[in-house]
C-alpha cells in the first residue's frame, strides 16, 4: 500500500513535518512512514586514510582518526534514531501509529528508490543543512521537486490544518490533472477551493476556468474562480494574502507562464516567500 512519506531531520521544522504529514495521512487514510537519511557525504561508512600515509603520518595516528570517524557515524546514527522516535511519539499522540525508516546514503537517491512506495511527500521547507536564515529554502529541496513524480507537500515551519486552498491553473494538460487529482483525493475535501489563473480575460481562459470549476463543484467542492492580469508569481502571491488562503497548490511542468514556476528563479522565488504550505501536484 502507498503511504505518506515524511522526512524527518534535525531542523527546526522536523516538527512542522511530522505534523503535516499526520494530518495528511488522517485525511487520505493512508499509513505514514518517517524516514530519515543519514548523509552519506557527511558520515561515510568508512575512513580511508591511506592517502597520507606517504606523508610521514604515523600509523597509531591513523588508528585514532579511523576510531573517531567510527564513533562520529555511531553517534549520528542514534541522534537519527532518537529523531525518529521523538517524531513516532508525536505522530502516535495525534492519533497515528507510523513506520519508520532510516537510510544511509543520499536524500534524493533514497527517495527515488521508494517512490513506488509513496502516496504523498511531505518535506520541509529549510532542512537542517541550511546555513542561515538567509538561505530560505533547504539546498535538496528543489532537487527532490524535480526528481520525485509524486505528489509533494512543503511545509514552512509552522503547520496547522489548512482552511482554504489555491489552486494555480493555467489550463495546460497538467493544472487539468491537477483538478482531476483534486477531485479524485479526499485530502482537501470540505476545503474551499480558490481557483485562480494569470492571464488576460478571454473567451477562452474564461471558458477554461468555468469548466474547472464546474467539476470542483461537482465533486463537492465550494468554488471561488479569479482571472488576474500581471506578473504570475507577484499576483498569485497578493492573491493568497489578500484572501488569508492557508495552502497553495500548483501543478508542476505546465506549458504556460506559470511553468517558469517549476524551470527557473521563480521556483526558488515562490518557495522561499511562501509561509503557508505548498502542495506540488506532479
Amino acid at each position: 500500500m502507498t503511504q505518506v512519506m515524511a522526512c524527518i531531520d534535525g531542523s527546526t521544522q522536523a516538527a512542522a513535518v511530522c505534523d503535516c504529514a499526520v494530518w495528511a495521512s488522517q485525511r487520505l487514510g493512508s499509513p505514514l512512514s518517517l524516514l530519515h537519511v543519514l548523509d552519506q557525504q557527511r558520515y561515510p561508512l568508512s575512513g580511508d586514510f591511506s592517502g597520507i600515509i606517504g606523508l610521514g603520518s604515523r600509523e597509531f595516528l591513523l588508528e585514532e582518526l579511523a576510531s573517531l570517524d567510527e564513533k562520529r557515524n555511531k553517534l549520528a546514527l542514534e541522534e537519527g534514531r532518537m529523531m525518529l522516535d521523538a517524531a513516532r511519539q508525536r505522530a502516535v499522540k495525534a492519533g497515528v501509529e507510523p513506520t519508520l525508516r532510516h537510510r544511509h546514503g543520499d536524500l534524493v537517491e533514497s527517495l527515488r528508490e521508494l517512490e513506488g512506495d509513496i502516496r504523498l511527500l511531505v518535506i520541509g521547507k529549510q532542512g537542517e543543512d541550511s546555513g542561515s536564515e538567509m538561505q530560505l529554502i533547504g539546498s535538496q529541496l528543489e532537487s527532490v521537486i524535480r526528481t520525485m513524480h509524486r505528489p509533494i507537500l512543503v511545509t514552512p515551519a509552522d503547520f496547522k490544518a489548512p482552511a482554504s486552498a489555491m489552486l494555480a491553473f493555467d489550463a495546460s494538460a497538467t493544472s487539468r490533472k491537477g483538478i482531476e487529482m483534486l477531485v479524485a483525493s479526499p485530502l482537501l475535501k470540505g476545503t474551499p477551493i480558490h481557483l485562480v489563473t494569470v492571464s488576460s480575460d478571454t473567451h477562452e481562459a474564461r471558458a477554461a476556468l468555468d469548466a474547472a470549476r464546474d467539476k470542483l463543484a461537482d465533486a463537492g467542492f465550494e468554488v471561488h474562480v479569479a482571472i488576474l492580469e500581471g506578473e504570475v508569481e507577484a499576483r498569485l502571491r497578493d492573491y493568497q494574502a489578500e484572501h488569508a488562503i492557508e495552502l497553495l497548490v500548483m501543478g508542476a511542468y505546465g506549458h504556460s507562464r506559470i511553468r517558469q514556476f517549476f524551470v527557473g528563479s521563480t521556483t526558488t522565488n515562490m518557495l522561499r516567500s511562501a509561509t503557508t504550505p505548498l502542495l506540488l501536484l506532479r
